[in-house]
This record gives structure tokens, C-alpha cells and sequence, in this order.
């Protein structure tokens, strides 16, 4: 029986640690992509994954991925949860910062979902899922270095969830309206309020909540916030 693969691009030690953690326990083989994989040995000998060093924003380094990925298994499930933040007001944003933002947020989202889903037209099922921001859908003063490639982001996947669901692949995009708890953000767990802040290991749920969606009721968005977080 082939082993169901699960492709993690952007890996740190947040969100991505929680879903490699979580995706380890229910049976998948887990694939973590990130330029600097030295960072992963504990995550790695803690879930048996792999990790393949990545530049999401250059084709041949993703396609190195997804090839690596294919010696593991059948890719079953990709990731896309990589970003860089451009801060700054408009007048000071340096160019090359924010090309840098757009090459990895927007560009690199389209390489990963491009090489997941050839493998999954083949296969003919599986999802995609790329990860948002409240910036993916209302600019703030000094975020257009952040909402750009947000903004790109969700309209790739709104383009790719209408072509590729009628070929059984689920194509998603998750809006994570907060902050996410991260010790090394200092955002504890520990908050006043309690879970001021989303937990990381409950938004890893969600993902794989909707990649086990039936395909009569998919959903090609969904916005996450802590309790306490305004509309």
C-alpha cells in the first residue's frame, strides 16, 4: 500500500511544526521544505519527517522538492506556508525587500501549487492548502509590502480551487485573523486573556479538517481568530 505523502513548504516552528506534528500521528509522511533545515532537527527526530532545503521562489529548487517528495510516497497533501513581512510605510518600503516578499508570498505559492498539482491531477485526489493573513483581505496603514503578496496569494487560489475541484483536487485558503501563540514571537499560550492567541496545534485541526472534507460540502476558504478577536 503506498504511503500518503504530505508536503509542508515554509516550515518553522509554529503552524508548520504543529501540522507535521499532527500529520505524523495520523499516517502521513511528512516533507518539510525550508531554506534552512538545520533549524528542524528536533521537529525532525520528534515526527520522522524529511527535509529538503527550499527556495520557494525558484522553480528548480521546488521541483527538487516535489521529486524528493515523490521517492517518499504518493503525494496526498501539500502546504503552502511560507512569507516574508515587508514593513514599512509606502514612501520608505525598500524595493527589493518587498520583491523579495512577492517572489516568496505570491510567486512561490504558484510553484508549490503547480508541482502539487500535476502530482494530484495524476493521482486524482488530494489538496491543496495555503495559508492567509488578515491581510489577504483589507491593507492596513504600512502593510502593502505584506498585503501584495497576500492579496496575489488568495487570488491564485480562488483561481485554482475553481479549475481543479471539478477534478477532485480541494484547493484552500485559510485567513488567520490574529496572532498566532509562539514563544518565540512572544506570544505565550499563557495570556491575559486566555487563548488571546490563536493556538497553533488547533489551527493544524482545522487544515486537516478540511483537507478530509467531503467533496459534496468543500470549502475553498476559511477565516480563523481567537475568541476574543473584533470583526
Amino acid at each position: 500500500m503506498t504511503t500518503d505523502v504530505a508536503v509542508i513548504a515554509g516550515a518553522g516552528p509554529g503552524l508548520s511544526a504543529s501540522l507535521a506534528r499532527l500529520l505524523s500521528r495520523e499516517g502521513f509522511r511528512v516533507v518539510l521544505a525550508a531554506r534552512n533545515v538545520d533549524k528542524l532537527g528536533p521537529l525532525l527526530a520528534e515526527t520522522g519527517a524529511q527535509a529538503v532545503a527550499t527556495d520557494v521562489s525558484d522553480a528548480v529548487s521546488v521541483a527538487n522538492l516535489f521529486d524528493v517528495a515523490d521517492s517518499a510516497g504518493s503525494l496526498a497533501l501539500a502546504v503552502f506556508n511560507a512569507g516574508v513581512r515587508a514593513r514599512g510605510s509606502i514612501a520608505d518600503l525598500d524595493a527589493e525587500e518587498v520583491k523579495k516578499a512577492l517572489l516568496i508570498g505570491a510567486y512561490g505559492g504558484f510553484l508549490v501549487g503547480q508541482q502539487a498539482a500535476r502530482r494530484l491531477l495524476a493521482r486524482g485526489s488530494g489538496s491543496i492548502l495555503f495559508t492567509g493573513a488578515t491581510a489577504s483581505v483589507k491593507g492596513f496603514p504600512g502593510s502593502a509590502g505584506f498585503a501584495m503578496p497576500k492579496f496575489g496569494l488568495r487570488g491564485l487560489v480562488q483561481s485554482m480551487a475553481r479549475e481543479l475541484a471539478p477534478k477532485h483536487i480541494h484547493v484552500a485558503h485559510f485567513i488567520i485573523d490574529g496572532g498566532i501563540a509562539s514563544e518565540a514571537t512572544g506570544r505565550s499560550a499563557v495570556s491575559d486573556p486566555p487563548d488571546r492567541f490563536l493556538s497553533p496545534d488547533a489551527i493544524a485541526v482545522a487544515y486537516l479538517a478540511i483537507h478530509r472534507q467531503h467533496r459534496s460540502a468543500w470549502t475553498w476558504e476559511l477565516e480563523l481568530r481567537p475568541w476574543v478577536e473584533t470583526f
